[in-house]
């Protein structure tokens, strides 16, 4: 392998790959409906899985669960009934994650998991602390020329099978950390990415907690 896998700050970093499926309620942000993560960690020339959690979530009554969400996950509002609410599914999740250890989470379109920890901040701090990287803009950089950055496009470029239950988010977990991992093998391999902060520079993306507070024109 090359200069990536050898940095020091690569190899101490934990990446979590999360996805989640979400109600889209009229006039409201997305709303959580299932979440899953898987923890890896580059140890010894090898990716180790450090963790794995996943879980329904039941949906708050101004987001119930439709016929085309069910359509697209196969879950139906029956099920998410007996599910734990946003806050102990999502402070469970944040729990996991050890205090003092680097965390950068990964998703495919980061924006959109970004945007959902960001809205249930207050059940789960620590996850939206944590900055993120993009699978599509790092993918974009390594592979050019696809006809689109999809993960299903993705998929298919690296010959990683659908899983039978894709949209769920325990399936997209675990396809999205192939995806990651095929370029993670890439990027080791490209001189541009000599370090954590050459992969970060090109696919990260700050958590809003993070982001500096910018004062009004006429904030004192």
């Amino acid at each position: 392998m090359g200069g990536l896998t050898e940095d020091p700050a690569f190899r101490a970093t934990t990446f979590v790959v999360i996805d989640f499926e979400t109600t889209t309620p009229t006039g409201y942000p997305a709303q959580p409906i299932e979440v899953a993560a898987l923890a890896l960690r580059y140890q010894d020339g090898g990716w180790k899985e450090t963790g794995r959690s996943a879980s329904l979530i039941r949906p708050p009554a101004f987001a119930p669960v439709t016929p085309a969400d069910t359509a697209q996950t196969g879950l139906t509002a029956e099920q998410l009934q007996q599910a734990p609410a946003p806050a102990g599914a999502l402070g469970a999740l944040d729990r996991r994650l050890t205090a003092g250890t680097p965390y950068l989470l990964v998703a495919q379109h980061a924006a959109t998991e970004a945007g959902i920890i960001h809205h249930q901040a207050e059940h789960c701090p620590t996850l939206a602390r944590t900055d993120f990287l993009d699978t599509i803009p790092l993918a974009k950089h390594l592979i050019p020329n696809l006809p689109n950055y999809k993960l299903d496009t993705l998929l298919a470029h690296f010959g990683i099978p659908q899983p039978p239950d894709r949209h769920r988010a325990y399936a997209d977990v675990d396809v999205t950390a192939k995806v990651f991992l095929q370029l993670i093998s890439a990027a080791d391999n490209n001189p541009q990415f000599a370090d954590l902060a050459a992969l970060v520079k090109t696919a990260g993306r700050t958590a809003k907690a993070n982001r500096p507070v910018q004062g009004g024109l006429f904030d004192v």
